[in-house]
């Protein structure tokens, strides 16, 4: 039997719908809910006992990423074109999960569908994986009976977004890598590099240049107080996650900076422009109504400087003001943008428009990742040239002078 995500383990024993005896797992809040999924299922339960977590680790392996959803809604969409039934394509996805954890998301959901729930509401089990957005597009679709069709909207609106982010993190990911090797080289020669040549000095006599004093210096320091550095650097990450996630003011002035940031900001502006339009002419294109899609829209902005704007345009087209108006009021959109909604409203085609949009953002930022990446290499390592170079010219430099004297 298999397990959901985010519950507790059970194992339990009893008896099958034709009196044989049967035992297996099950995922639930407690005992009484898992007695009763056994029971919705056709099983008399006789024993239900809460699993034993394994000492180390959850045993339930890697942990369910936004791309794994992607691909699972693309996979339904693809059975659900193909005319297999909803609850045989829960089963054919399921088994072909890789990752435990997502096999057994997925048949969690399958078994609430067979017991007789909804898509959505199954899906609005599992809020981590799957947000408001996600299953009011997938409500949307059953209600209207286009299930099929909205599972491929969403499987767009997701693969798009997921490359987005993947495409922006791809490009961080090499800096950040070279930056963490150049500390970690620094910090070994401080250590175990510049006391040696520290030894050799003493004997020469004489008063050692400003520069290789400061680096000696710099390596007394990281020798007596490495241990409170790391803890220093751990606490000052920590914290600055803390205050992101729990500091509205925080969160808000780091999204201005960002979006202030040269080069970068150019990038967040662009990525926010493409998931807006993205997100707004997903939910339009499926019947949503626009004032409960700018909604949905300000959730998935991503920055809040823009998620406030998007729920000012909400007020604004619930008095009575058109998209338009309500957007260029903000003065944060681009007028490419302002121009598509406007000829969208006019010709009754917003969500196509708005589409366009998106693509052509989501281009933009590609090419400026891509720009970045290639600026980003040499002025790294140049950088780390800079360091590691100038703690070696720090160390030779009174042997140089001492060579000169003589």
């Amino acid at each position: 039997m298999a397990t959901a995500t985010g519950n507790d383990v059970f194992t339990w024993s009893g008896k099958d719908k034709n009196g044989r005896a049967t035992k297996g797992e099950i995922s639930a809040a407690s005992s009484a809910m898992a007695k009763a999924q056994l029971r919705r299922q056709g099983i008399s339960p006789r024993t239900v006992k809460k699993k034993a977590k394994p000492l180390f680790g959850s045993g339930q392996g890697k942990a369910i990423k936004p791309a794994d959803i992607a691909v699972f809604t693309r996979q339904m969409a693809t059975m659900m074109k193909a005319g297999v039934p909803l609850v045989q394509s829960f089963e054919i996805v399921a088994d072909g999960q890789d990752k435990p954890r997502m096999r057994q998301l997925v048949n969690d959901i399958k078994n609430d569908v067979a017991a007789g729930t909804g898509l959505a509401p199954s899906l609005a089990k599992h809020p981590r994986h799957f947000d408001e957005l996600f299953c009011s597009l997938i409500a949307s679709g059953e209600e209207s009976g286009t299930l099929e069709v909205m599972l491929d909207r969403v499987a767009t609106y997701k693969e798009k977004t997921e490359a987005l982010k993947a495409k922006i993190k791809k490009a961080m990911t090499y800096p950040l890598a070279v930056i963490a090797v150049g500390v970690i080289v620094t910090l070994i020669l401080m250590i175990k590099v510049i006391p040696v040549f520290a030894e050799t000095f003493q004997s020469f006599g004489s008063d050692l240049p400003a520069f290789t004093q400061m680096v000696l210096n710099m390596s007394e320091f990281v020798q007596s107080y490495w241990f409170v550095c790391i803890v220093g650097i751990i606490a000052i990450i920590f914290a600055f996650r803390e205050a992101k996630f729990r500091s509205v003011r925080f969160s808000e002035w780091l999204d201005k900076a960002f979006l202030k940031t040269p080069i970068v900001g150019g990038i967040v502006h662009d990525a926010v422009i493409a998931r807006f339009s993205r997100t707004l002419s997903t939910t339009f294109a499926a019947g949503v109504p626009l004032v409960d899609a700018l909604e949905s829209t300000a959730g998935a902005a991503g920055n809040s400087v823009y998620a406030k704007a998007i729920r000012q345009i909400k007020d604004d087209v619930t008095t009575g003001s058109t998209l338009y108006n309500s957007i260029k009021t903000t003065g944060l959109f681009p007028n490419m943008l302002l121009q598509m909604v406007s000829i969208g409203e006019e010709s009754g085609a917003l969500d196509d428009m708005l589409g366009k949009v998106a693509d052509h953002y989501e281009s933009a930022v590609d090419d400026a990742v891509d720009n970045l990446s290639s600026l980003l290499e040499p002025l790294i390592m140049s950088i780390l040239g800079v360091m590691v170079g100038g703690l070696m010219i720090a160390m030779y430099l009174p042997i140089f002078m001492l060579g000169s004297v003589i």
